[in-house]
């Protein structure tokens, strides 16, 4: 009897003990420590520019070929006597061609270099413009009126730089009759050949016929 109430108390304790660690995994997912079978959308960012030069004390070359401020050549100097050149000139001494022999040192302020860089690296990222795909939908038994009403759109959309994706969808035994599509879209081309270039011809995908229209270059 005694045996019997002892193993029924192991085993109160042991259920005890898994319901406090169910308990605390709990806990710890709701705070947010740890994620099972969970997974956070990353976010993306934009890379800062990376550019890994030796500067001042960092260089250990005992000679460089030392290029002034305003690019001049002053020829190949101990890295001591380069390195008070800097310091006279208030600026840094920065190892550009670190291969050459002796590797080549150039005086400049390394801060500015750095921000100028960085700059011109934004200013690229805002002119690369991301060119924007639009899609106008036809049927083979599509109206004029209709048509004419896409074109007008698909116009709009390339003459804002935009490319089109002209698709024509089948149903059932209309796609034994592939020239139908053709000529819609060779209509539409036709319409459009003062505001676009054909960059993918008409072309057969499944239950569609596809083409891709876009920006005539200025």
């Amino acid at each position: 009897m005694t045996k019997v109430s002892e193993y029924g108390k192991l085993g109160s304790l042991y259920l005890v003990i898994q319901l406090l660690k169910q308990l605390f995994k709990f806990s710890l997912l709701r705070r947010g420590r740890i994620l099972i079978g969970i997974r956070r959308p990353r976010k993306k960012y934009n890379k800062p520019i990376r550019i890994s030069r030796k500067i001042n004390r960092q260089i250990r070359a005992p000679q460089v070929r030392l290029v002034g401020i305003d690019g001049a050549q002053l020829g190949v100097k101990p890295l001591t006597e380069a390195l008070s050149i800097a310091a006279e000139h208030n600026t840094d001494l920065v190892e550009v061609a670190p291969k050459a022999k002796p590797p080549v040192c150039r005086l400049m302020d390394y801060g500015k270099f750095l921000y100028e860089a960085q700059k011109k690296e934004k200013d690229a990222r805002k002119s690369q413009t991301k060119v924007e795909i639009k899609e106008i939908r036809l049927r083979p038994k599509t109206g004029t009126h209709d048509i004419d009403y896409k074109v007008k759109n698909a116009r709009k959309f390339l003459m804002n730089g935009s490319k089109v994706k002209v698709r024509v969808r089948f149903r059932g035994r209309e796609v034994t009759h592939p020239e139908v599509a053709r000529g819609l879209m060779h209509r539409i081309s036709s319409a459009l050949e003062d505001v676009a270039i054909i960059e993918k011809r008409p072309s057969m995908e499944g239950m569609t016929m596809l083409m891709i229209l876009g920006p005539k270059p200025k």
